[in-house]
């Protein structure tokens, strides 16, 4: 018999929680919690409640930045359990953005219940999961300089040294703490710095200026580590179609 998984499951809406708790009831997984607000899944303390390699919090991303912001929150309280991110529809920089947040697993709905309930179990075990279409566009993350062209492309959009070095550091995932406490700088003065480097290379994201900087050559893309699966059949919408009268 498969080890137990602890499933807590995080969710703005009712109905995409019920779902959810139907298509994992089984046994394999023991649900723990259905909740709607990440500060459900805490303690007294500000604690993550079963904070253990075998519990995985499933979130439904839902509308807006529901999805990531909770990862966001959730990675900075837990240590050993893992975090799996349900997505409406495929979007590069938010699949590429949750795993920076910290999030082990991003899952597409386009999928039917079988390989879903078997991503999160991948996750429990440990893996990195992701949606087959990333492949393409890591694949497309080749650098369009040569390795001693990346000054010639720094210096045509006038980044300076400073700011290289912080391009480097986003690259890398790096927070703004982390970079401040790397360079001996304030945080304020890395944000000023983050928004000169996003002005000039005309982007609007941190993980649009990390994908410039590997195209013109400053890095290489992340080994993010990543087992792929891929969409078998369409998992039915978990939330209700928006403008339909009840």
């Amino acid at each position: 018999m498969s080890k137990v998984v602890h499933i807590s499951l995080l969710a703005k809406n009712e109905i995409a929680r019920e779902g959810l708790r139907k298509i994992l009831s089984g046994d394999s997984f023991q649900i723990e919690a259905s909740v709607s607000d990440v500060s459900a899944l805490l303690d007294s303390q500000g604690d993550m409640e079963g904070d253990a390699i075998d519990h995985v919090i499933v979130i439904d991303g839902g509308h807006g930045n529901f999805g990531l912001d909770a990862c966001r929150r959730l990675a900075a309280k837990r240590t050993k359990a893992r975090l799996a991110l349900l997505l409406d529809q495929y979007s590069f920089e938010e699949v590429v953005e949750a795993f920076q947040l910290g999030a082990d697993g991003v899952i597409i709905k386009e999928i039917s219940c079988a390989p879903l309930t078997e991503s999160i179990r991948l996750v429990a075990m440990g893996e990195k999961v992701f949606p087959s279409q990333l492949v393409g566009n890591l694949t497309s993350w080749m650098p369009a300089s040569t390795a001693g062209d990346w000054k010639s492309s720094a210096a045509s959009v006038g980044l300076s040294e400073r700011e290289i070095e912080i391009l480097e550091s986003i690259m890398a995932g790096m927070a703004n703490k982390v970079i401040a406490r790397q360079f001996g700088i304030c945080e304020a003065t890395v944000k000023v710095h983050v928004k000169a480097i996003l002005r000039k290379l005309g982007v609007e994201n941190r993980t649009q200026a990390a994908t410039w900087g590997v195209k013109n050559g400053l890095g290489e893309p992340v080994q993010l580590n990543l087992r792929e699966v891929r969409p078998l059949h369409v998992l039915p919408k978990l939330t209700p179609i928006a403008g339909r009268a009840a």
